[in-house]
């Protein structure tokens, strides 16, 4: 059975036939398509956690911090989340500065998609949340920040 068709019928068998053929330099014998579309995956799924994380982590800095009559009820589990979060994001970072830049470059973007959700979730006017992100990387990364001096 060739390689392409391992990979169709059994993914972690052609993972280990893939592994055994880089470990022994054997690559007239890979399976380059499959190969590099998988190499390729894993950035992009690399790239989507940090969009996800970051996503949520803004999301829940915004409901923390202008949802007020909700703050009292809610704010321990935000404040678990945001730490979850920013764990999250740390362990990436952990394992790739170019996941860092990543996250640099997304802010504004998951920024705007984060207002939209909180505008939704909170029923708050739209002029309740900043138009920009008011969250500098720093503040979004570190764990003893939280908005309004909460915890």
């Amino acid at each position: 059975m060739n390689t392409t068709s391992l990979y169709e019928q059994d993914f972690h068998k052609w993972l280990e036939v893939t592994l055994k053929q880089l470990r022994e330099r054997d690559t007239e014998n890979l399976d380059w398509d499959n190969l590099i579309e998988e190499i390729e995956g894993l950035g992009n799924e690399q790239r989507h956690k940090v969009d996800s994380y970051l996503f949520q982590l803004l999301v829940h800095l915004l409901l923390l911090q202008y949802w007020d009559s909700e703050r009292e009820r809610c704010a321990e589990g935000w404040q678990d989340e945001i730490d979850n979060f920013r764990f999250e994001l740390e362990q990436l970072f952990e394992q790739s500065k170019t996941l860092y830049k990543y996250f640099l470059e997304r802010i504004d973007y998951a920024y705007t998609k984060a207002r939209r959700k909180a505008i939704r979730k909170s029923k708050l006017p739209s002029t309740t949340f900043p138009e920009q992100c008011p969250y500098t990387p720093q503040q979004l990364l570190d764990e003893e920040f939280f908005p309004n001096g909460d915890r």
